[in-house]
């Protein structure tokens, strides 16, 4: 009798080491856990946080969001029919230009409503990321930092440097004023901004300044978000329902 109600505990035992194990592969390999969900959710929670990492790799102690976890996430999110809808939450440092506008382009060319908010800052790099989605919220304690393109390390001082950064910057800005209703002219004037940052050039937009300006388009907090996204999930259901009528 004792052997017989051992033997339950100890596979009870090996069923939970196997969850661990599989708990924190899921960690190393994607860099988060999966996000508590009711049984019936058809919203998928996405976050970005730290600094964007690129193709250099960071220093450990740095918090990173790294592409290669994030991108496959979109693809599974547009092929998951059970997901409706996506809630990309946002507080970054900004990152490598390249990776982000990768991670944006994808998020804005998904056929699934999403929607993004700004918590506690949404700088450099990371505001394209969250003008790209089809609704945006940001908190009244939020900031975004506009500046220009910098690079780190070697540079080449010659013309053709400058143009490739300039250029560069032109995709930031084109697509920042493409996905938002901020003007080009406006966008620049922050970018280029004299005496707001101390010792730099740009602008640090608070909050109810961002949706002022065009930037995003309402304040808001994670309630605000989900009501938002239900709503554009459910004109997306009918539409659908209509092309098949």
């Amino acid at each position: 009798m004792t052997d017989q109600n051992q033997q339950p505990a100890m596979e009870n035992e090996q069923g939970g080491q196997e969850q661990k194990s599989e708990l924190l592969e899921k960690i190393q390999q994607l860099g988060q856990t999966n996000v508590p969900q009711a049984p019936d959710s058809k919203i998928h929670c996405l976050t970005i946080v730290g600094q964007i990492e690129g193709h250099m790799q960071l220093p450990p102690q740095n918090k990173t969001t790294k592409y290669e976890h994030v991108i496959p996430q979109i693809v599974a999110i547009e092929q998951n029919p059970n997901i409706e809808g996506l809630l990309i939450i946002l507080n970054t440092v900004g990152g490598d230009v390249e990776a982000g506008l990768a991670i944006s382009e994808m998020l804005s060319s998904l056929s699934k409503p999403a929607v993004s908010i700004v918590l506690g800052g949404g700088h450099s790099i990371g505001v394209p990321i969250a003008v790209a989605t089809d609704y945006s919220f940001i908190t009244e304690t939020a900031t975004m930092t506009i500046h220009p393109v910098r690079l780190t390390g070697l540079v080449i001082g010659v013309p053709q440097t400058f143009e490739y950064l300039d250029k560069m910057q032109d995709r930031v800005v084109q697509f920042v004023t493409k996905h938002s209703n901020i003007s080009e002219e406006k966008f620049k004037e922050l970018m280029m901004s004299k005496g707001n940052l101390t010792r730099d050039i740009g602008t640090n937009v608070v909050g109810r300044d961002a949706v002022e300006y065009g930037l995003i388009d309402e304040v808001g907090g994670v309630g605000h978000a989900m009501n938002k996204l239900n709503e554009l999930i459910d004109a997306r259901g009918k539409e659908n329902q209509q092309l098949l009528q």
